[in-house]
This record gives C-alpha cells, sequence and structure tokens, in this order.
C-alpha cells in the first residue's frame, strides 16, 4: 500500500503544465504561487514528463529556466523535485564531496537508508551526470572504516528480507558481541560485513538476540565500541534497518528544533520521502515529538518555501488522541476542534504575477489626470496587487512624476471609496496605527476598534503597529492608550501593546494550573482579583497553551469560559477578553461575526467593513469567506453586494475575492 504523500495527479497532461509553468515565468517577476502549486501536486515521473514537454514546446531546458527565476531556498526545493530521485541523490553526494571538506552526514543519510535498486540507480544516475565513478569519488573522499563501509552499502548487495536463517541469527549476534565488547580493541570489519550485507529482516532479529545474550542494545555498544564518522554511520545503519521512517522523523526533528533550520536537510528528506514513506514518517513524528510534522514546518519556515514543503508534507496530524471524562461537553469539543483544525490561513489578495510598479504608476496618473476621474481603473489597480508591490507603486509614482500618489489619490477620491483605496496604500501597520490613533482622538474613545486591533494582532504585528504609530504621531501607542482608557480595560491594552505573548506550544501542567486559577477566581463571588487574574493569563500566553488551558477549564467547571466572563465581567473588559478567548478559539469566524454584524440590519457600518476588509485581505479574508457561510449561510460577497454600492462595492468586491 502506498505511503508517499504526493501521488499522480489525475487527468495529467504535460503540455499544459509545461504552458503553464511558461506563462507562469514570462515576463515582469514569476508567479511563484502558481510554480509551487503545479509542481508540488505532480507525481515525480509526471514531473519529468513536464520537463520533456517543456523542452520540445520552447526549446528551452526547465530546469535551467526555474533556477533563473527563483531564488534561494525555495529554488533549490522546487529543482530538486525536478529531478528524478536518483539523479537527486547524485546531486546531493556530488555537493557533498566536492569541494573542500566533505558533508558525511549527507552520505551517511543517502547511503545508509537506500534500498538496493535505489543504490543502483544512484551509481547510474552518476556516472550519466557527471560522467564520473561514484566508488572512485567517494574512496578519494573518505578514509579508514568509514570508507569501507560506504564501499560496502554502495554495491547495493543487502539480503533481501525473506532470507533469515534462525541458526545465522545467533551465530551473528555472538559474533558481533565478540567483535566489539568482548575483544580487546575492536574487530569493525566483523561489524561492517553483518551490519552492510544482512537482510533488514533478519538484523532486526539478530539485535533482539544481541539485547538478551549481552543485556544492552546494539546502538550502545556501537557508541562505546566505534568512533567518528564510522561511529555515526553504523548508527544510521541500526535506526534504518529498525524504522526508516523513524529514523527520518528524527532527521526531520533535528533539522528544525532549536535555532536556526538545517534547510539542506529538511529540503533534501521532503523531497526523497514525497513519493515513499511520507505518511509514515509523520505518524512516527506526531508520536515520538507530540506535535504534527505539519506543524513544526510551518511555525519553523516561511513563505513560498514554507507553503511547498507543506503541501509535500501532505496533511496535519495534530489530532487529539486524548480521552476526557463526560465533562468534556460540545463546549470541549469546540475547543478541541480549534485545536486541531489546521488551516491553512490565506488572503483573498495575492501579488499580481506579471507586476510593473512604473506601469501602474503611469495607469494611475492617467486615470486621475485632466477632468473626472477614472475610478475603475484606480480600483483595478489597488485592489488586485499586493501591499509590498503597493508601496513599490507609492516610489514610482514619486520617481515618475515628482508627485505624492497619496495626495492626488485624496484629492481625487471621495467617501467611501477614498478611505478604502487611501487605506489600502498604507501599509498594514501604519492602517491599524491610524485607527488607532482615531479611535482615541476627539472627544469619545471607540474602545470597539481598540478592542478589534489590539486583542487580534500577533506580536510581530503590534511591534510594526507601534514602529508605525511612534513614526507617524510622534507619540509612544502605550502612552495614548493609557491616557485615554483607565482602569483595568486600561491595564489590559497596554499589556497587549507591549506585543510580548509568549509564542511556543502548549505546556501541559501550566496548562492545568493556570486553568485551576482561572478557575478559583470564576467561582468565587468576592474575589476582586478576577480581572487581575485573567489578565495575567489571557494576555500573555501562547495561543496554543490557551487552547488547553480553556478545556481544562471546562472540565474543571463545567463551563466555557466565555460563559465566565459573561457572567463575571461588563462592559469594555468584557468585551475585551471576549475578544481574545473568540481570537483564540477561530480568529477568521471572529472576523465574520464582525463584518455580518456591520451590515445586518438597517444602515451600514462602514468604517468596521472597510477596516476589516483592508486588514484582512492578505491574511485571512478567504477564510473569513468560509466561516461567514458556514455561520450565515449566506456569502460574504452577496451582502457586500446588498448592502453597499456604486465604486465603493465595486472595489469591496474585488477585495472579498469570489463568490463562495
Amino acid at each position: 500500500v502506498y505511503r508517499g504523500s504526493v501521488k499522480d495527479f489525475p487527468g495529467f497532461d504535460a503540455s499544459q503544465d509545461a504552458e503553464a509553468l511558461y506563462n507562469a515565468m514570462k515576463g515582469f517577476g514569476s508567479d511563484k504561487e502558481a510554480i509551487l502549486d503545479l509542481i508540488t501536486s505532480r507525481s515525480n515521473k509526471q514531473r519529468v514528463e513536464i520537463c520533456q514537454a517543456y523542452k520540445s514546446l520552447y526549446g528551452k531546458d526547465l530546469i535551467a529556466d526555474l533556477k533563473y527565476e527563483l531564488t534561494g531556498k525555495f529554488e533549490r526545493l522546487i529543482v530538486s523535485l525536478m529531478r528524478p530521485p536518483a539523479y537527486s541523490d547524485a546531486k546531493e553526494i556530488k555537493d557533498a564531496i566536492a569541494g573542500i571538506g566533505t558533508d558525511e552526514k549527507c552520505l551517511i543519510e543517502i547511503l545508509a537508508s537506500r534500498t538496493n535498486q535505489e543504490i543502483h540507480d544512484l551509481v547510474a544516475a552518476y556516472k550519466d551526470a557527471y560522467e564520473r565513478d561514484l566508488e572512485a569519488d567517494i574512496v578519494g573522499d573518505t578514509s579508514g572504516h568509514f570508507k569501507k563501509m560506504l564501499v560496502v552499502l554502495l554495491q547495493g548487495t543487502r539480503e533481501e528480507d525473506d532470507v533469515v536463517s534462525e541458526d545465522l541469527v545467533e551465530q551473528d549476534a555472538k559474533d558481533l558481541l565478540e567483535a566489539g565488547e568482548l575483544k580487546w580493541g575492536t574487530d569493525e570489519a566483523q561489524f561492517i560485513y553483518i551490519l552492510g550485507r544482512r537482510s533488514k529482516q533478519h538484523l532486526r532479529l539478530v539485535f533482539d538476540e544481541y539485547l538478551k545474550i549481552s543485556g544492552k542494545p546494539i546502538e550502545r555498544s556501537i557508541r562505546g565500541e566505534l568512533s567518528g564518522d564510522f561511529e555515526k554511520l553504523m548508527l544510521a545503519v541500526v535506526k534504518c534497518v529498525r524504522s526508516t521512517a523513524e529514523y527520518f522523523a528524527e532527521r526531520l526533528y533535528k533539522a528544525m528544533k532549536g535555532l536556526g533550520t538545517r534547510d539542506n536537510t529538511l529540503i533534501r528528506i521532503m523531497v526523497s520521502r514525497s513519493e515513499i514513506d511520507m505518511l509514515d514518517i509523520r505518524e512516527v513524528f506526531r508520536t515520538k515529538y507530540e506535535k504534527s510534522l505539519y506543524n513544526m514546518i510551518k511555525e519553523d519556515t516561511s513563505g513560498e518555501y514554507k507553503k511547498a514543503l507543506l503541501k509535500l508534507c501532505g496533511g496535519d496530524d495534530d489530532a487529539a488522541g486524548e480521552f476526557f471524562p463526560e465533562a468534556a461537553q460540545v463546549a470541549y469539543r469546540m475547543w478541541e476542534l480549534s485545536a486541531v483544525a489546521k488551516v491553512e490561513l490565506r488572503g483573498t489578495v495575492q501579488p499580481a504575477g506579471s507586476f510593473n510598479d512604473d506601469g501602474d504608476a503611469q495607469v494611475l496618473r492617467k486615470a486621475m489626470k485632466g477632468l473626472g476621474t477614472d475610478e475603475g481603473a484606480i480600483i483595478d489597480v489597488v485592489t488586485q496587487r499586493s501591499n509590498a508591490q503597493r508601496q513599490q507603486i507609492l516610489k514610482a509614482y514619486k520617481a515618475h512624476y515628482g508627485r505624492d500618489l497619496m495626495a492626488d489619490l485624496k484629492s481625487e477620491l471621495s467617501g467611501s471609496l477614498a478611505k478604502l483605496i487611501l487605506g489600502l496604500m498604507l501599509t498594514p501597520a501604519q492602517y491599524d496605527a491610524k485607527q488607532l490613533r482615531k479611535a482615541v482622538e476627539g472627544a469619545g474613545t471607540d474602545e470597539s476598534v481598540l478592542i478589534e486591533i489590539m486583542a487580534t494582532r500577533n506580536n510581530r504585528e503590534i511591534a510594526a503597529i507601534n514602529e508605525a504609530y511612534q513614526e507617524a504621531y510622534h507619540k509612544r501607542l502605550e502612552d495614548d492608550l493609557s491616557s485615554d482608557t483607565s482602569g483595568h480595560f486600561k491595564r489590559i491594552l497596554v499589556s497587549l501593546a507591549l506585543g510580548n505573548r509568549d509564542e511556543g506550544p502548549e505546556n501541559l501542567t501550566q496548562a492545568h494550573e493556570d486553568a485551576k486559577k482561572l478557575a478559583d477566581v470564576a467561582s468565587n463571588d468576592s474575589s476582586d482579583s478576577l480581572e487581575t487574574r485573567f489578565l495575567s493569563i489571557l494576555c500573555t500566553r501562547s495561543y496554543p497553551h490557551l487552547r488547553r488551558v480553556f478545556q481544562e477549564f471546562i472540565k474543571m467547571t463545567n463551563h466555557d469560559v466565555e460563559h465566565a466572563i459573561r457572567k463575571r465581567m461588563s462592559g469594555d473588559v468584557r468585551d475585551a477578553f471576549l475578544a481574545i478567548v473568540r481570537s483564540v478559539k477561530n480568529k477568521p469566524a471572529f472576523f465574520a461575526d464582525k463584518l455580518y454584524k456591520s451590515m445586518k440590519g438597517t444602515g451600514t457600518d462602514e468604517r468596521t467593513l472597510t477596516r476589516i476588509m483592508i486588514s484582512r485581505s492578505e491574511i485571512d479574508l478567504f477564510n473569513i469567506r468560509g466561516e461567514f457561510i458556514d455561520l450565515f449561510d449566506k456569502s460574504l460577497h452577496h451582502m457586500i453586494e446588498k448592502d453597499t454600492s456604486g465604486d465603493y462595492r465595486k472595489a469591496l468586491l474585488a477585495l472579498c475575492g469570489g463568490e463562495d
């Protein structure tokens, strides 16, 4: 049964794919999203056919074109996927032994884990690609027992799994014991012979027998008896014999844990196992490290590189595997869902594929010059570019015309459309800073805006908002929030404005204690430390951790934490804590609810509508649309259409994206 994560694409057409890739790369800048979507959803066999079709259609080498268009880790990953597995391995080994120094870890990983057939294919591919003899190159680059064992593995002559003989199992175990533990010095040749030749099935039995007669696992003896790269190679062979999936799960974990990521290792394993045993690796990973491979990649990488790796990974295995007492009712299952529903967040606005900042600047200038304004042209450009691209257009406009695009837009547009377009031209942080400033200045304070922004932004976003606020208004956001609010509400905002929330995974013992603290103050009617206690936990713990805290809270009290907040608190403090809880539970649903309220009934709260459509368009508006339909049985698109009009409606619908 197939255990890879990447399957043949149904209805595959090599020429069509070749053409799609050609189009994604032509013109200015490339459509990386399209490239990664296509390549990660085809099998290796199909990718090889695409390369051939590309050459016959365009007379060009697809791999060379991809190398030219893409950069960095993302390029290494995509190019690696295009090569047949044996050629990928050959390239990795060539890189590992080329130049000064040798990447022994790479040699060990490949030669210890491949099957006989894979080794034969690798040797042939190496010869074909580099016109060199792999064995000769490895012999020239390594030494000692390490070299000998590599040469043995390179023969690809390990016995096949059905070869097991009882007597030989006992003999081999005894020979290994005598070659190491029982000998003055070590007989490495014996280790090399047995570990290099016997079938995996046979060796598993030998390892069991070895444990019986020596009282220790073979790994411990290897660590004691061998050293250096030879020791590492032999341990890798033993691990692969016991479980190749576990070996790779461990390599992946080590490549990502701690500071920095070993991207070469990550790429090599994700590519090479995607059509062999990725599902098994994921299973082992989840059991061994108590988190899914998917989540770890997600936390550890970014951008297109991350998206491509996640597609190779396939699914997310963070389903809850614990059994809970009866108190876990519906509310509990909601948190359970929230903890396991790892949605790939995506916006509705993507960077334009063939983007030309100066061209866009000219279109905008033309739309505003002379009599009248061509709003349609302005909407088309602004809503169909990413924020980063809009920032480039601002610069290009000034460079081309010596004019300030923001000022020109301000004088040409008016009303809701002006607010929407100008908002889109600011960076996300500038936009949020401006909304916060508006909420605190003047007579009244708009607490709901303060809550919406401060309770839902992550640390990185908060840091950027603080910076933008200082730059635009020459005051600290924290000071303005302090002078304009009071009591517990002020303290909540000040804490959130630090952007200092933990970012780690859940900590079970801690979660239990946190839940207990909350449950204690929530049940004690006279408790005056109620808000303080909630603040110290809800404003500082990480989202994954809070999900666990809120689950534990239900177990202790039989109530959802929202119920406790509503019952015991009121006003802005209540609203702020509810916003945090809902944001933790399901942020897109929180925004869907706010959007719905801004349009239902008579009159439209255009400020809220505009604010959310702008600020979520590149983060999770796609997910918000999905939640909207689930919650209210109608599409966001439909509701905007019904509730707004003119160019403002046109621009909102462009941001909204699809019809659902």
